[in-house]
């Protein structure tokens, strides 16, 4: 089980530069389902990161709470909304995304379960799944049947915990993702120092990245930028491996001036052009 180093070399292997005569029409539609009361931010960044990441057009679905606060923070996202005031509860849009990404700050509440559930049962489109949609799905794991092949989960350890049960080793602990990515054909982001994709058999491990990004709406972020690559038909376990790169390369690059303790969620914004560019130089 010796994992394949996620470096330059892998990324220059996966990397799509962007076609010069491009424009938004065909960089890809992401669609970011999110947001409860009180916790709106995590809509917010992971919106913005998708458009950061460089897809053409990005919507937010989110309870009416949130509308003016989307509107407001982030002008060039676009805005639908639930017809709950505080919640999201009933998932309908006639837009044509090219990729999902769902779960940041999107709560618990019943009816976000059963909304969460309608999605699964008709979506068709590449979807990446965080946060409370995780821990919606391992309280209702009879679900995971119907996930398309290749769908993205990005649980930080508690959430992995939730899903394939506890382990007693990392040894113990990969085993099992394995086992879980092989049986429901999933792609897995095992978010840590470093963080781990699994992709049935094989194991990827990350090289970027350091302490700093253990901080709140660091996760809503990176779902935010896989769903981008996603959206920008890179296939899933290259979007995976792409997002989680480029992710950790941020807060190599803004360490210096940041520090460890004054990084937060949207440091990780700020320099994904910088990590970008470190990309391009090499290419």
């Amino acid at each position: 089980m010796n994992p394949i180093c996620i470096d330059k070399n892998e990324i220059l292997k996966r990397y799509k530069p962007i076609d010069k005569h491009t424009h938004k029409g065909i960089q890809g539609h992401a669609l970011l389902i999110g947001g409860s009361y009180g916790k709106m931010g995590a809509a917010c960044i992971s919106s913005k990161a998708a458009l950061k990441t460089g897809c053409g057009l990005v919507t937010a679905f989110i309870p009416k709470c949130g509308y003016e606060i989307v509107q407001i923070s982030i002008p060039e996202v676009m805005v639908l909304t639930d017809v709950q005031e505080k919640f999201i509860s009933n998932i309908t849009f006639d837009i044509v995304p090219q990729a999902i990404g769902i779960g940041p700050g999107i709560g618990q509440e019943l009816a976000t379960h059963k909304a969460f559930h309608e999605l699964l049962k008709t979506n068709k489109v590449p979807l990446v799944i965080d946060a409370d949609a995780l821990n919606i799905l391992s309280q209702n794991k009879s679900w995971l049947s119907l996930l398309l092949p290749k769908t993205i989960l990005t649980p930080h350890p508690k959430e992995l915990e939730r899903l394939i049960g506890k382990w007693n080793s990392e040894e113990e602990k990969i085993t099992k993702a394995i086992s879980f990515s092989k049986n429901y054909h999933l792609v897995i982001v095992m978010k840590g120092a470093p963080t781990h994709i699994i992709n049935g058999d094989i194991i990827y491990e990350n090289s970027t990245g350091n302490a700093a990004l253990a901080t709140a709406g660091s996760g809503d972020v990176l779902t935010g930028m896989i769903t981008s690559l996603l959206a920008q038909s890179y296939e899933p376990i290259n979007a995976a491996i792409v997002g989680v790169y480029l992710h950790g390369l941020t807060a190599d690059i803004a360490l210096p001036e940041t520090g460890y303790q004054s990084f937060i969620a949207s440091d990780v914004i700020a320099n994904i052009g910088k990590a970008y560019l470190s990309i391009e130089n090499e290419a």
